[in-house]
């Protein structure tokens, strides 16, 4: 049923980051239900329902949190969970009644999770932003682009999931593991930048033993060498080589023909030189035949697929990393488990009352379901 299977989670709708994380616990089993709004159109960017991937394997119930009876049902619900995780700006669910001091005292073994971009304090607590601005603040951005070229945003994975979404799934699981020993719940404050920022540890460590430039594109795994880059083919597709050790460098070259480079692979003065050379050999075969030619070697080359060619690579069909549920492909959950193995995913499961008691279950019995119907919280 899935690692994390039993578990009660309630899901404050969100974008980004919040919904992330949400999908993350409900693909390895938790039960996760989504407090929509009446009117969720004003979330993110508009697509159809069946689009937004994000939002699987959980229900989603409207509410309207301005009202009373709404956010009493709402604390209703928290007695019974595990987690509670919500994206608003710092102030917002305490003006909701539904901040962590309401919560937990309802619920004091409640882990509740917080994710903004800033944080909750802070001189730009309060201030909007988004993915860019996180990443531009905490030097990631500022370290991702090609030599003379501007800063090249990395879609919203650093920002939103990666210092976002996966950091409040590691601080909520901890909780919890804590939780063990001490009875206890707490607040989980999850901001974009300082995850951004953990994830440039690595970085900062090697710009501080002064091997790393704080120049663009001038580094080893920013573009700057090129036994590490992408190189364009003569159908106009792409590869990528990543051979950093010697011997996976030595193959490559091999392949290439260009066996004379090797010498100087750590020679940053040869490097422009070397680049071009390599870019000038694989300009010569189209992708998937330099991809022929690679085949079976240790060199860390591999092509550059799109978005609709990574599910039909033999690898990724093999391993079952892509699925597709009600007609779109879309990634599996991630990671992999050898026991609790969790439950094919399922699309977003939209409100519908006479299912309410079945979606509500695992939190309230039917007597309080019908009450709260009666009383007009949720139709």
């Amino acid at each position: 049923m899935g690692p994390l299977h039993g578990l009660k989670v309630i899901e404050l709708a969100g974008i980004g980051p919040g919904p992330m994380c949400a999908m993350l616990l409900a693909d390895l089993g938790a039960s996760v239900l989504r407090i929509d709004r009446k009117d969720p159109s004003g979330l993110g960017v508009p697509r159809p329902a069946r689009f937004d991937l994000l939002l699987r394997n959980r229900p989603a119930l409207p509410l309207d949190l301005k009202r009373a009876e709404s956010v009493e049902f709402v604390l209703d619900l928290v007695e019974r969970s595990d987690v509670l995780m919500e994206g608003f700006r710092p102030g917002v669910a305490e003006r909701l009644g539904l901040g962590p001091a309401a919560c937990l005292a309802r619920n004091p073994r409640l882990v509740y999770g917080r994710i903004t971009g800033w944080g909750q304090d802070g001189p730009l607590a309060d201030a909007v932003g988004h993915d860019i601005n996180y990443i531009a603040l905490a030097g990631a951005l500022h370290a991702i682009g090609r030599a003379g070229q501007a800063p090249t945003p990395p879609l919203n994975l650093v920002g939103d999931f990666g210092g976002g979404a996966l950091y409040l799934a590691t601080g909520i699981l901890a909780a919890l593991h804590e939780r063990q020993s001490s009875g206890r719940g707490q607040v989980v404050d999850a901001a974009m930048v300082d995850g951004v920022a953990s994830l440039m540890t690595q970085p900062h460590g090697t710009f501080a033993a002064g091997m790393m430039s704080a120049e663009r594109g001038t580094n080893i795994t920013d573009s700057g060498a090129p036994f590490y880059d992408v190189y364009r083919c003569a159908d106009g597709r792409w590869v990528a080589l990543g051979a950093v050790e010697k011997k996976f460098y030595a193959e490559a070259l091999r392949v290439l023909g260009l066996e004379s480079l090797l010498a100087d692979q750590w020679n940053r003065d040869t490097w422009d030189a070397a680049k071009a050379k390599i870019a000038a050999a694989f300009a010569t075969r189209t992708r998937d035949e330099w991809t022929a030619l690679f085949e079976g070697t240790e060199s860390c080359f591999s092509p550059v697929l799109s978005l609709d060619e990574a599910p039909h690579h033999p690898h990724l069909r093999e391993r079952g990393t892509y699925v597709e549920i009600d007609g779109v492909v879309q990634p599996a959950p991630a990671p992999r488990f050898s026991r609790s193995v969790p439950p094919a995913p399922q699309p977003a499961r939209p409100w519908r009352s006479d299912e309410a008691e079945d979606i509500l279950r695992p939190w309230l019995d039917g007597a309080q379901v019908r009450s709260a119907r009666e009383a007009g919280t949720f139709g």
